[in-house]
Formats: structure tokens, C-alpha cells, sequence
């Protein structure tokens, strides 16, 4: 008699902050900027996110932990179109304006190449957010469902109108 037996399938969960973290080595520009200290790109972004909106420490870590997220998940799957909430497009872009590791994300995670931010300037309203939320859940990312679900159907106004633009 022969016994087999299944093994069971693991998940691995995609960690934005190991993410965010391993871009580091990539950080070619404004290093002193940057790498000064003892921070790591995680602690940076949410202290940047801290001084500049009005939040406690664990909003920003929200925020920017479902930023990163959809932010490689544009990069990585440039064919699928995505879309943000306002409250999550914070921390997108806390990373777009922090250039050196914004430089450093497309390297790592766009082969290199920019990506562009040119946003339209009405939101839309067809529930882009809410399928973007499913999409990020379905490449290993354990999205924050409630920050996801408080902009729903109105996103951001982004789109494919410039080459690699998210």
C-alpha cells in the first residue's frame, strides 16, 4: 500500500517593510540626505509622513506599508491597471517625493526604469480602488482592508497615459 501525502500549501505574505528596506543598497542620490543616522528607509518614510499630515505613528505605518504595496504592485504588473484611495495615495506620495528612494524602487522593483506619476485631475468613481485592493491581495500582499474600503469606489486619477505612469 502506498501512502502519500499532501503537503500543506504555505502563503508566503509579502512584507512591505522588508520591501521598503531592501531598496537601502539601491540609494545612489543624496545619500547623506537619506542614510544619515540610524533610520531605516521604513522609519524615514513614516517620520516624513509624521512631520508633514496629522496622523499617529501606527496610521503612517498603515499608510505606508499599503503605499509600498501598491506602489510595487503597479511596478511589477504594468499591464494591470491599478488605482489608490486618497488616504493610501498619502503615503504614494511620501515615496514619489522622497526622489532618491523613489529612484531606488525603480531600480529594484520597475527593472530600472522610471515611474512616472501624471494623475488626472477628476477622480474616478467605477470602484478601481476596491479591484485594485482584490489585486494586491491575490500577488501575496495582506492589504489593510479598512483603508482600502474608506475611499471604495473613488480613487485616484491616475492612468496609462504616459509609458510606465501609474
Amino acid at each position: 500500500m502506498t501512502v502519500t501525502l499532501d503537503r500543506p500549501v504555505s502563503t508566503r505574505t509579502r512584507d512591505p517593510k522588508e520591501l521598503l528596506n531592501a531598496v537601502q543598497p539601491r540609494i545612489k542620490h543624496l545619500t547623506i540626505n537619506v542614510l544619515d543616522g540610524d533610520m531605516t528607509l521604513w522609519d524615514r518614510e513614516a517620520a516624513l509622513l509624521l512631520r508633514d499630515h496629522t496622523m499617529v505613528r501606527d496610521m503612517a505605518e498603515r499608510v505606508l506599508g499599503n503605499a509600498v504595496m501598491y506602489t510595487i504592485g503597479c511596478m511589477e504588473q504594468p499591464e494591470v491597471h491599478l488605482g489608490v484611495g486618497k488616504l493610501v495615495d498619502i503615503g504614494v506620495h511620501q515615496l514619489i517625493l522622497d526622489t532618491p528612494v523613489w529612484w531606488a524602487l525603480c531600480d529594484a522593483y520597475n527593472e530600472g526604469r522610471f515611474k512616472h506619476h501624471a494623475p488626472f485631475v477628476e477622480r474616478r468613481r467605477d470602484g478601481l480602488c476596491l479591484r485594485t485592493a482584490d489585486f494586491l491581495k491575490s500577488i501575496g500582499f495582506d492589504i489593510d482592508e479598512e483603508l482600502w474600503a474608506i475611499d471604495g469606489t473613488e480613487c485616484s486619477p491616475c492612468d496609462n497615459k504616459v509609458p510606465d505612469s501609474h
